[in-house]
């Protein structure tokens, strides 16, 4: 099986590029795109096993979600920049933003810079599911969390050696880490239900209390049930300049393919840039057929993965 590599601990992990993975179970016909962590999780065989047992019902969009609980709170994944063993703030605290949005009006949940939680889009789905609200922050987000039954914990079990480590680089070297990664998973059922999550711990070493574009509706993430649904990644402070998923999702809606919509917007933003100003962006985009697409402003490595089979072609989107 062809899949992203874990990090090794004892030296900094490769630069995590946005990745896709689209699972196709043959005669049941059901869809899921995933980010880059995801391949990680699927070396070890858990991403495999997960969606092998969620093959078997029909509606599991949810459940899919609910099991991105394994990545998220993976400290191996956190220096991919996600949940458990992602980078801390300027002050040594993990902080971190996630979002779930389905394609059925008004069903959006986020939370964002979310501290002692391992599991931010577990706790982003109960603010969709239990709260009058739709997006909850910093403590407020932490303390709806508290009474949701969620077990906060210190600062200490968030960290991973080799996030520690690159704090303390930080501050004794003012040495940075140039990386924007999110895990996003889309997931299309057989009740042609689609749903879209997004998870991140946000720039490393970023100023306490920023959000990046990951749980903003339209920038890191958009559901349409008569389209689609996309979600992004890369460099949060400029994505939400351009709300790209949303715009993936308007030109979809027009009848361009995924893979055509990904590209349309990728290139807009370029041109508007212009190459001196280009910045990392990675987007992946899923219409209500299961067809998916992905687009990105440097090399993007993506896969894809048919679901009764035993290996991952692995592909390059230039």
């Amino acid at each position: 099986m062809a899949t992203a590599q874990p990090p090794n601990r004892g030296r900094p992990p490769p630069r995590a590029r946005a990745r896709a993975l689209r699972l196709h179970a043959p005669g049941s016909d059901w869809t899921v795109a995933a980010s880059s962590a995801v391949l990680a999780q699927a070396q070890n065989g858990s991403a495999a096993a997960q969606v092998h047992s969620l093959g078997r019902g029909g509606c599991f969009r949810l459940s899919f979600l609910n099991s991105s609980i394994d990545i998220e709170n993976d400290e191996v994944t956190g220096s991919y920049v996600i949940g458990r063993g992602g980078y801390p703030n300027k002050n040594g605290i993990i902080q971190c933003d996630a979002a779930i949005m389905e394609g059925q009006p008004g069903r959006f949940g986020a939370v964002a810079a979310l501290h002692g939680i391992g599991t931010p889009l577990a706790v982003a789905r109960k603010v969709m599911e239990e709260s009058p609200h739709s997006f909850l922050v910093g403590d407020g987000a932490v303390a709806f969390a508290k009474d949701q039954g969620f077990t906060v914990e210190d600062n200490g079990s968030m960290m991973s050696t080799y996030s520690t480590e690159a704090y303390q680089e930080y501050l004794e070297k003012g040495k940075t880490v140039k990386k924007h990664d999110t895990l996003g998973l889309i997931a299309l059922d057989v009740y042609g239900n689609i749903t879209v999550g997004v998870s991140t711990s946000g720039a490393p070493f970023k100023y306490p209390g920023r959000v990046g574009d990951s749980p903003l509706p339209g920038c890191g993430l958009y559901a349409d049930k008569e389209v689609g649904a996309a979600a992004a990644t890369g460099d949060g402070d400029m994505i939400m300049c351009f709300s790209p998923c949303f715009h993936v999702i308007l030109l979809m809606k027009q009848g361009l393919s995924p893979m055509d919509a990904c590209q349309n917007v990728v290139q807009d933003i370029l041109r508007r840039m212009g190459k001196e100003n280009t910045f990392e962006l990675g987007i992946i985009a899923m219409n209500m057929k299961g067809e998916v697409g992905a687009a990105s402003s440097v090399p993007f490595p993506y896969c894809v993965w048919s679901q009764g089979k035993d290996s991952v072609e692995q592909l390059m989107q230039q």
